[in-house]
């Protein structure tokens, strides 16, 4: 059996997240990156989504949980999803990327994102 990495990417959503209360008055739009490590399956040779991890049903799970809160801090948000995503899914990882476009600082950049991952296993949150 072979292993495969899921890896879904720019995944949009509208949220009220923020430090400033602004930014939880008024939302803003959150993209969202996800990366997967199912455990192995035949999902490869049987070509049946039975045995594969859905990637509709993930993605649906990830706005849900973005969309929730709201969280004062990327890392929480971040965290959040990860920690879901292993319990949920059952993947023995989960890395998730939640990058902000508009930030409120005062300098030009093209967004700030934080990076959290969570793994099943006796040594893990989840």
């Amino acid at each position: 059996m072979r292993t495969a990495r899921i890896e879904i990417r720019g995944l949009r959503v509208f949220a009220y997240h923020g430090v400033l209360d602004e930014e939880r008055e008024q939302g803003q739009t959150f993209v969202l990156d996800v990366w997967l490590d199912p455990p192995p399956s035949p999902a490869d040779e049987t070509d049946d989504l039975a045995d594969a991890v859905n990637y509709a049903a993930v993605c649906d799970r990830v706005v849900e949980l973005a969309q929730g809160g709201p969280y004062r801090l990327l890392e929480r948000l971040a965290a959040v999803i990860a920690d879901d995503l292993v319990a949920r899914f059952g993947v023995t990882h989960a890395r998730v990327r939640v990058a902000k476009p508009d930030v409120p600082i005062p300098h030009p950049l093209d967004e700030v994102a934080v990076v959290a991952e969570a793994s099943a296993g006796p040594n893990s949150a989840v």
